[in-house]
C-alpha cells in the first residue's frame, strides 16, 4: 500500500483550524493525511479570548464594504473572499451547530457570547474528518530543488523530520505571544526567502500625554463619539460612536482599537483625539439638560451638581477643563460659563503620543510580503507546495470581524490549493 500524502497545517488558531478542517472535508482520506500542529497544548487559545471572550468572528457585510475595512492589501484577497466570504462563513458555523446573532456595526457572534464555542466547533469537525494532530513548535522547513525551483520535502518538529507533500502556515503574528502568536512564522517564512514586512500593532491601546486619562483611570464610557485629528493637515481623519475606557498610560476599548488603526504613525505626536461625552445631544439640548439640572441642585457648589450628569470619575477633569469655579453655586453660573461646560463635554481633547507594545495589539500589522504569495492559491511564489493563511501575512483589517474572516477565507483557499494542487 502506497504512503499517504501528507498536508501539514502549522499552527491551531483561527487560520490553522480552518484549513485543516477544510482540507480534510476536500480530500481523499484514501490517498491524504492531514496533519494539525500547534505548539500550545491546546487549540485555539487566542480565539477563545477575542472580542473579549465572546468572538466577533465576521461581519455581515457584502464585499465591497468588506474591502473597504481592510486597512493593508485589499486586492491580494479578492479571490479568497470570492470562494469562502461573510455570509459563507455564517452557514458554516451555523451547521456545525453554532447558532449566530448580528449585532450593531454587522458585527456578527455567537448566540452564546462565548468564543469557546467557535474553537470547539472547528476542534470537533477536525476530529469528525480524521485530522491527526500533533503538538510541537515547528523549527524549520526543508525543501528539494527540483527544476530550478525548491519545493518543501519535510518539517522539523521537536527535533524529529516529518516528511509532508505540502504545508500551510497558520502561525499569526507577534501580538499576545503567549497565546503562541511569538512570530516564528515570520522566522520560517524568512529562512525560505521571503521577505517580511516589520511587524507592528494595529488595534492596541492608547499612551496619551498628561495627567487627565490617569485621573479618570477605570472609567468606562459607552455611547459616545469620538474623532481623530491630524494636525498637520488641520483635518478629521476618522470618527466613529461606540465604547472606550480610560486607564493610567491612556485609553483603550473598542473606539480606541479602531481609530488605532487609521494613525500607524502615532509616534508622530501630530494627532488629536476628540471625545464627545454628549453625541446624542446638540448644544441647545445639552444646555437646557444642564439648566434643568441646575434647577434641581441650584443651592449646590458647581462640582456637587454634576452627578446626574456625569460619572463621578469624570465629574473633576471636566469643572477643571471649563476653568469654572468648582465651589461656584450653580445659580450663579452664567450663560456663558454653561456654554464653556457644554463645550468641554462636546469636545474633550486629548493627544496620543505612542501605542502599548505590540504584545498588547490585537492585530499584527506587518507580515509576509503578499507580493510573494499568489493571491488565486495562497501558494509562496518562492517555495513549491508552501502556503500561506491568516495573519501571517502582510494583510489586516479594522475591527468588526475583519480579520478573522480573511483568516477564514485564506485558510480555506489555501487548503483548497494544497489538496487539489499535490
Amino acid at each position: 500500500m502506497a504512503q499517504k500524502k501528507t498536508i501539514a497545517v502549522i499552527g491551531g488558531g483561527a487560520a490553522g483550524l480552518m484549513a485543516a478542517a477544510y482540507a480534510a472535508e476536500i480530500c481523499d482520506p484514501d490517498t491524504d493525511e492531514i496533519l494539525l500542529i500547534e505548539q500550545n497544548d491546546r487549540m485555539g487559545k487566542k480565539l477563545r479570548i477575542t472580542g473579549k471572550g465572546r468572538c466577533n468572528l465576521t461581519n455581515d457585510c457584502d464585499r465591497d464594504e468588506f474591502l473597504a475595512n481592510v486597512s493593508t492589501n485589499p486586492r491580494f484577497l479578492y479571490a479568497a473572499l470570492a470562494g469562502f466570504d461573510t455570509g459563507d462563513t455564517q452557514e458554516y458555523f451555523e451547521a456545525l451547530g453554532v447558532p449566530l446573532k448580528v449585532e450593531r456595526g454587522k458585527r456578527v457572534f455567537p448566540v452564546s457570547d462565548k468564543a469557546g464555542d467557535v474553537v470547539e466547533a472547528l476542534v470537533r469537525r477536525c476530529r469528525e474528518m480524521g485530522v491527526k494532530t500533533l503538538q510541537g513548535r515547528v523549527t524549520s522547513v526543508h525543501t528539494h530543488t527540483d527544476d530550478g525551483r525548491p519545493a518543501v520535502t519535510s518539517l522539523r518538529v521537536a527535533g524529529k523530520d516529518i516528511l509532508v507533500s505540502a504545508a500551510i502556515l497558520c502561525t499569526g503574528g507577534c501580538s499576545y505571544p503567549v497565546t503562541g502568536s511569538d512570530g516564528n512564522g515570520y522566522k520560517l517564512a524568512e529562512a525560505l526567502g521571503h521577505t517580511i514586512v516589520t511587524p507592528k500593532a494595529s488595534l492596541v491601546p492608547l499612551v496619551c500625554e498628561g495627567n487627565l486619562c490617569p485621573r479618570m483611570m477605570g472609567l468606562s464610557l459607552r455611547n459616545v463619539s469620538l474623532r481623530v485629528k491630524d494636525t498637520t493637515k488641520n483635518k478629521f481623519i476618522y470618527e466613529d460612536f461606540g465604547e472606550m475606557l480610560f486607564t493610567h498610560y491612556g485609553v483603550t476599548g473598542p473606539l480606541i482599537l479602531s481609530a488605532s488603526a487609521h494613525i500607524p504613525d502615532v509616534e508622530s505626536g501630530k494627532y488629536e483625539l476628540h471625545i464627545n461625552l454628549k453625541p446624542a445631544l446638540d448644544d441647545a439640548e445639552l444646555d437646557a439638560r444642564i439648566l434643568s439640572d441646575f434647577k434641581k441642585y441650584a443651592n449646590r457648589d458647581f462640582i456637587n451638581a454634576l452627578s446626574d450628569l456625569l460619572p463621578v470619575k469624570a465629574i473633576g477633569p471636566v469643572v477643571e477643563l471649563t476653568g469654572i469655579d468648582p465651589r461656584v453655586k450653580v445659580n450663579a453660573i452664567t450663560k456663558e460659563r454653561r456654554r464653556a461646560l457644554v463645550s468641554v463635554l462636546h469636545d474633550i481633547t486629548i493627544r496620543p503620543i505612542r501605542t502599548r507594545p505590540i504584545a498588547e495589539a490585537i492585530v499584527t500589522k506587518g507580515g509576509v510580503k503578499v507580493s510573494e504569495v499568489d493571491p488565486k492559491t495562497m501558494e509562496s511564489k518562492l517555495v513549491d507546495g508552501f502556503y500561506f493563511a491568516g495573519e501571517v501575512l502582510d494583510v489586516d483589517a479594522y475591527t468588526g470581524g475583519f480579520n478573522l474572516q480573511i483568516a477564514f477565507s485564506t485558510a480555506r483557499l489555501a487548503a483548497q490549493s494544497a489538496v487539489w494542487g499535490m
